[in-house]
């Protein structure tokens, strides 16, 4: 597995043809980018592994912020649309992109995902990717921020099996943490440990979306993260040109 494709074998994919994708992918990502700070919208790539908690993260922070922010999801599934239809039962418009075989989300898919979504008013866009902790992170979506969900469950090894995925991450979350006196052999110590053997800055938020406990954290690091996009959007508007 090299590292620069989470999903190519360079055998069967030539450097070129995966150069000229990513580069192509690239442009699209700027694209995003571009109309996300238009509207000043603030976008998130959450990525994990399966059952990582990333769809009941997006849920608790629906119900954690109430009316005070208006956001809006999709999320990258192979087959089903089971994860859009708890968001949007959670009051979260959603869409799903139904990949196929494909182990991730690129930045065609998302800007194509953008028209059947309401944009109006939206302050938090929420990508949750496909679940994997490989592949996600090779693809630029026009996000402003990478987050990745590790679950408690999941084991303290996982930033060392997995370093690419938490090399480009902005921020872990560690999900699940009301698990915690059942699982022994696990400790946020642990996990922090082996984030600073791979992550450029370090940057763990425990938090239990069932519990709460920790939430309040992660909703300021949202509202902290945003006004960049907000003031991204407002020069923009002050240059048009």
């Amino acid at each position: 597995m090299c590292d620069t494709c989470g999903c190519g074998d360079t055998e069967l994919v030539p450097v070129e043809v995966h150069d000229r994708i990513l580069a192509d992918n690239d442009h699209r990502a700027l694209h995003n980018r571009e109309h996300f700070d238009r509207s000043g919208v603030f976008a998130i790539n959450l990525m994990g592994s399966p059952g990582s908690g990333k769809t009941a993260l997006l849920e608790a922070t629906a119900r954690a912020f109430g009316d005070r922010y208006q956001l809006a999801a999709v999320s990258g599934d192979l087959a089903t649309d089971n994860d859009a239809t708890r968001l949007r039962a959670a009051g979260i418009p959603s869409g799903t992109i139904t990949t196929g075989s494909a182990c991730h989300l690129d930045a065609r898919m998302i800007h194509n995902a953008l028209h059947d979504l309401p944009m109006k008013d939206v302050d938090f866009f929420f990508i949750e990717n496909v679940g994997n902790l490989v592949c996600p992170a090779i693809y630029d979506l026009g996000q402003h921020l990478n987050v990745v969900a590790l679950s408690v469950t999941e084991g303290d090894d996982k930033p060392l099996k997995y370093p690419v995925m938490f090399r480009r991450a902005d921020l872990v979350v560690l999900t699940k943490t009301d698990l915690l006196p059942v699982l022994p052999e696990v400790s946020v110590l642990g996990i922090s440990e082996a984030l600073a053997k791979v992550m450029p800055r370090p940057r763990l938020l425990p938090l239990s979306s069932r519990s709460g406990e920790g939430l309040e954290a992660w909703l300021s690091e949202l509202t902290r993260q945003r006004p960049k996009s907000v003031a991204a959007a407002d020069l923009q508007g002050a240059n048009p040109g």
